[in-house]
């Protein structure tokens, strides 16, 4: 049985993760998990560190355990993280000789690589996936970013095709459809904004994903009401100010309240170009359709 879907024992912690529910999954209680999905929750757990700004503690709690390809790639997308490009990516390359076919190799590895602009080599070591729905949602979320909309659209037709109720399905035909335009803008809208307003469920990856849904709907009241919520909870949070000036620019307003905030200048670069410290990870695709809306 797949730990990830609706019948695992993982669907929780899984999910939790890619709905940028970071603290959520560190906290999540693994005591009861069988032993052969023990690896992966950890696996979960460390990469939720990563997102929370832990990398070098993470890089620490995993240097004795880099002889498992798992936490080799955990190592390896901890020093991406920190800006060791060059380190991380050799480690993943030679991962990629020797482990190819562990999902959590072929997944971190193509975050790993595909930050280092090599989208190739993240492609090829994605491929060789046995029915990842993570491996599917960053080949999609690359596919985006090469601006092949038509290919990212094929895999995640496929993908809807034998995992109905997936999460990570409704992300990804998300993602599409604010490149589509038209109709998928609302699609996409009611996939977030479910998320962002229930309770159990909201955080700022998926607030800002509904801003997003709604800048390109043209509510920029209710957008800015979403990114206000956000920063509620994280004053800091980069993606929501860069996504707040955005909206700001285009109503015409003035942005100096802005700058207490954070430089608008570097936001705007982070979101654009994102530096070899940040991961390519799937829950950054919102605040780059940002920029999509931004150029329209």
């Amino acid at each position: 049985m797949d730990p990830y879907s609706a019948e695992g024992e993982l669907i929780n912690i899984h999910s939790a993760f890619h709905q940028g529910q970071y603290q959520q999954v560190i906290d999540f209680d693994t005591s009861s998990l069988s032993p052969e999905n023990e690896v992966a929750a950890r696996v979960l757990v460390q990469r939720a560190r990563i997102a929370l700004g832990q990398a070098e503690d993470v890089l620490a709690d995993v240097q004795d355990e880099t002889d498992e390809p798992e936490f080799a790639a955990v190592a390896a997308l901890a020093q991406s993280a920190l800006g060791q490009t060059e380190d991380a990516v050799e480690a993943i390359e030679e991962l990629a000789r020797t482990a190819a076919d562990n999902q959590t190799v072929q997944v971190l590895g193509g975050i790993v690589l595909q930050a280092a602009e090599k989208s190739d080599e993240a492609l090829a070591l994605l491929s060789k996936h046995s029915g990842s729905l993570d491996a599917i949602a960053l080949i999609i979320q690359i596919h985006l970013q090469q601006n092949r909309t038509d290919l990212a659209l094929k895999e995640a037709a496929a993908a809807r095709r034998w995992a109905q109720d997936s999460l990570l399905v409704n992300f990804a035909e998300s993602w599409v459809g604010l490149r589509l335009g038209g109709e998928k803008y609302q699609q996409a809208f009611y996939v977030f904004e479910e998320l962002a307003q229930a309770p159990a469920t909201s955080s700022l990856l998926t607030l800002v994903s509904q801003a997003v849904c709604e800048l390109h709907l043209g509510r920029v009241e209710e957008a800015q009401g979403a990114l206000e919520q956000a920063l509620q909870k994280q004053p800091d949070y980069a993606d929501a100010i860069a996504n707040l000036l955005v909206l700001t620019v285009i109503t015409g307003k003035d942005a100096t309240e802005l700058t207490r905030y954070a430089d608008a200048t570097v936001l705007l670069r982070t979101v654009l170009h994102p530096p070899s410290r940040t991961p390519l990870l799937p829950e950054r695709l919102a605040s780059l359709e940002s920029v999509v809306f931004a150029n329209n």
